[in-house]
C-alpha cells in the first residue's frame, strides 16, 4: 500500500505541475492558485504542490521506500537504496532551493512563505 500511495504522489504532483505549464487555464489545473513572479512565470501555491515543494520527491522515495520494507528489519543492508536515494533527494532540494533562489530572487522568498514545507506537509 505505501509503494501504490508513493507512486499515486509522485505521478499525480509530476502530471499537474505539467498540466499547469502547458496550459494554466485548461480545465483540470484552471482552479489552483499561483503567484506570478519578476520573471513573469507562474508558481503554483495550491493543489500538489501547495503542500510541499517537493512533494514529488517525497512519493517518489516512498515507493522506493516499500521496496525495502518487504525484507523486514534484520539487516540495514537492504535499506541501502532508500538511504541513499533520501541523501540524493535532499541534496536535490537544497540545490534546487540555491538555483530557485538566484533565478527568482525575492519572489522565491515570498513563495516559500506561501509553501513554507519541501518534503512532508506540516512536517518539514
Amino acid at each position: 500500500m505505501l509503494g501504490m500511495f508513493g507512486f499515486f504522489v509522485f505521478r499525480a504532483a509530476n502530471s499537474q505541475k505539467d498540466m499547469f505549464r502547458r496550459d494554466p487555464t485548461g480545465a483540470t489545473v484552471r482552479h489552483l492558485d499561483s503567484m506570478k513572479t519578476l520573471r513573469g512565470t507562474n508558481l503554483m501555491t495550491s493543489g500538489w504542490w501547495g503542500l510541499a515543494r517537493k512533494i514529488n520527491y517525497t512519493g517518489d522515495w516512498l515507493f522506493g521506500l516499500s521496496w525495502s520494507l518487504f525484507t523486514g528489519f534484520g539487516s540495514v543492508l537492504t535499506y541501502f537504496y532508500p538511504i541513499y536515494f533520501a541523501i540524493l533527494l535532499i541534496h536535490r532540494a537544497w540545490r534546487d532551493d540555491h538555483m530557485c533562489a538566484a533565478k527568482y530572487g525575492q519572489d522565491w522568498e515570498r513563495f516559500k512563505t506561501k509553501v513554507p514545507y519541501v518534503f512532508i506537509p506540516w512536517v518539514i
